[in-house]
């Protein structure tokens, strides 16, 4: 381990000034900093927590959090969770056991007791009180909303850890290593698209190739900006441009371990550097057709038979939301859909009339989680078609069912019809 410098007061918060919760705390962002190489912390802005579903957590992380909780530490800075596994209000309603609800339910309570913002959502970026900024050093353990603070935002997140990110809320600092180092954040891969990148799950499958070649490099994407619009003024919305990027990320994360990707002229370190971005022995990688990742998302062809649709992995954004609905309005649904997303935006959507609509069509809009934490097999699913590549990677390893993967007009016409065409 290598000499970390704290500060006087970050030395007393070690010793245990602030109680047992705290020294508990920095004890691990501490001990990550030295097996990291770190010099020193730096102050974090946001925190976002992951591994939040019981799925994840298990009895053992809910006592966990509980006596951590019990020990009276409380976060410093903003602080957001990731999707429970399950939507808390509705659980019943939903055919969620009690077995499974009342310790996901202990565990949020521990989080809140600490001063956590239940916000039970991967995509913090879409809230306008926790959207980040360039540069803003962050903590955050959601692997796609790392990759969009990192890339599409320029702020800086290493991947934490559930209990790392909580012990980083808890004393306001980070150790300074990683993405939050310039010379970390340059680019490993310079990437070719050559061929046609136009709907979400084309990013999505572009997202398998790339990853898998590149494992936890950082790709920068030479031409894609042709494949992408502006992206809105005001980024709550998502925007198309915005809801490609966050499926790229997602995949990237999943399939590979990226952070951090660059889109020359696009993203905004990519804009100020261009090719200086790119480190002396940088590999090229030429992607000339999206086959491979729809032949590994779409992993079960001969599945006709549709269970669940469900869209939003990412969480969806309201730029998603309106698409969903243009195509739903006036239709009858023959299985279930889900469009998963954060309480925050399901209640800008209802506003807008579009949750009517999915409503209406016989669609679920479910807050709080997602088909990939929650326990999909106790709710009877065995089959689910989708358009997020994160979703296509995770729910079958997770869940335990069948997968097919294709456009939002291709899942919304399965959903429609009850088969996959």
């Amino acid at each position: 381990m290598s000499s970390l410098t704290l500060t006087p007061a970050e030395q007393a918060l070690l010793d245990g000034a602030d109680g047992p919760g705290v020294q508990r705390a920095m004890e691990i962002v501490a001990t990550l900093g030295r097996i990291y190489g770190a010099p020193d912390l730096v102050p974090v802005k946001h925190v976002q927590i992951a591994g939040v579903s019981y799925k994840n957590l298990g009895d053992a992380g809910v006592e966990f959090l509980n006596e951590w909780a019990g020990e009276g530490a409380k976060v410093r800075v903003p602080t957001t969770l990731n999707p429970a596994g399950m939507e808390l209000d509705r659980w019943q309603e939903m055919g969620f056991s009690p077995d499974f609800a009342k310790p996901q339910l202990s565990a949020i309570n521990a989080f809140v007791n600490m001063g956590v913002t239940a916000t039970m959502s991967c995509t913090p970026y879409l809230f306008a009180d926790f959207a980040p900024q360039r540069d803003d050093h962050l903590a955050w353990a959601e692997s796609s909303a790392v990759a969009w603070a990192n890339s599409v935002v320029g702020a800086r997140t290493n991947r934490e850890g559930g209990p790392s990110a909580l012990a980083a809320a808890i004393v306001g600092r980070t150790a300074r290593y990683g993405y939050h180092l310039d010379e970390n954040r340059r680019a490993t891969h310079v990437v070719e698209v050559t061929c046609p990148v136009e709907s979400i799950a084309d990013f999505g499958a572009l997202s398998y190739v790339v990853g898998k070649a590149v494992g936890d490099g950082a790709p920068y994407f030479a031409d894609l900006g042709a494949w992408l619009p502006p992206l809105p003024a005001d980024p709550t919305l998502g925007g198309d441009a915005g809801d490609r990027l966050k499926t790229l990320g997602a995949g990237l994360a999943a399939y590979g371990a990226v952070a951090l990707y660059h889109v020359a002229g696009f993203t905004p370190e990519a804009r100020d550097q261009g090719e200086k971005l790119l480190r002396p022995d940088a590999k090229r990688l030429v992607v000339d057709s999206l086959a491979a990742g729809y032949e590994i998302m779409d992993a079960n062809p001969e599945t006709s038979e549709i269970d669940l649709v469900t869209i939003g992995c990412p969480h969806a954004s309201i730029t998603e939301f309106r698409r969903i609905a243009e195509i739903l309005r006036g239709e009858t649904l023959a299985t279930r859909l889900w469009v998963t997303t954060s309480q925050i935006t399901r209640a800008r959507a209802a506003r807008e009339g579009l949750v009517e609509i999915i409503e209406q069509a016989g669609g679920e809009v479910v807050a709080d989680t997602c088909a990939v934490v929650a326990p999909m097999r106790s709710l009877g699913i065995r089959s689910m078609a989708t358009n997020a590549g994160k979703m296509a990677c995770y729910a079958p390893m997770h869940s335990g069912v069948a997968m097919r993967y294709g456009t939002l007009e291709q899942c919304l016409q399965a959903a429609i019809s009850g088969k996959w065409s």
